[in-house]
């Protein structure tokens, strides 16, 4: 059983990562969206492991497209969400899947050769950790004590007493 000692330091702290990791998303998303010459050929192209082939795939001139659009347009709206605290839940959920997607190319498993990466990792990487991240959030949602969702929420509750 898990033991609390203080629920308002819990609740300001995930309040506090959830605000930073958005952040995180959100800068990554705008920096994207305002280069011109970005695009995720590099990254896909250098995959590794089991998934290399997907992302390959991905890579093709029917594709990359979808693949540059999705990942920006994904990165906006999880930051979006998570630092204006409204569908913060939809928001780690996609946040999770892009992460994962990111670990999935570019795995840090010990017997592949590290292309395209910070430091030297072993199974664990930043990303496979924000992802956690994500999954915690969904858990413990603070939306309701700071974000936009307060708002939302005291409407419904004046709504159903009326």
């Amino acid at each position: 059983m898990l033991t609390i000692r203080n629920e308002k330091w819990l609740t300001n702290s995930m309040v506090l990562l959830r605000l930073f990791v958005g952040w995180h998303f959100l800068y990554e998303g705008i920096i994207k969206l305002y280069n011109p010459d970005w695009t995720s050929v590099g990254y896909l192209a250098s995959a590794q492991g089991p998934f290399r082939s997907f992302f390959i795939w991905m890579t093709s001139d029917a594709m990359i497209g979808i693949a540059d659009w999705g990942n920006k347009i994904a990165l906006v709206f999880v930051g979006l969400t998570l630092l204006l605290g409204i569908f913060e839940k939809c928001g780690a959920i996609v946040g999770a899947v892009l992460l994962a997607m990111y670990y999935l190319a570019h795995p840090s498993f010990p017997w592949l050769t590290e292309v395209s990466v910070e430091g030297s990792y072993w199974f664990v990487n930043k990303n496979l950790i924000e992802l956690m991240v994500c999954v915690v959030i969904y858990q413990l949602p603070t939306s309701r004590y700071f974000g936009l969702q307060r708002f939302f929420d005291k409407k419904e509750v004046l709504t159903q007493s009326n």
